[in-house]
């Protein structure tokens, strides 16, 4: 059974930092690219950073210099690390497997969690 679950949402001040967890089961993270999405209705889906095996990555223009995203395919697990959040952060999270990733492309959105709440107040 598939299973993607993201933790480590919750509610910041500007300024603070979040890390946002996220454990998988039922398939290997190795055989994808791995990151995060956020959407904050009526916004959009917004890709925030995503992770490919070699190590390739790539940050949303808006998050750029602030997240980190990290992966473990030991440990079947990826985190994001928030800092300086800012309110236009509030989203939910959702930790997401694509088919593939390079610097410009991304594949389809296979799998993803059910998500993780971040709120950042100003």
């Amino acid at each position: 059974q598939v299973q993607v679950v993201e933790s480590g949402g919750g509610s910041v001040q500007a300024g603070g930092s979040l890390r946002l967890s996220c454990i998988v089961s039922g398939f290997n993270i190795s055989a994808y690219c791995m990151g995060w999405f956020r959407q904050a209705p009526p916004k959009d889906r917004e890709v925030v950073a995503h992770r490919a095996n070699d190590g390739t990555t790539f940050y949303g223009d808006a998050v750029k210099g602030r997240f980190t995203i990290s992966r473990d395919n030991a440990k079947n697990s990826l985190w994001l690390q928030m800092n300086s959040l800012k309110p236009e952060d509030s989203a939910m999270y959702y930790c997401a497997a694509y088919a593939y990733c390079t610097r410009n492309r991304l594949g389809d959105l296979e799998v993803w969690g059910q998500g993780t709440q971040v709120t950042v107040s100003s």
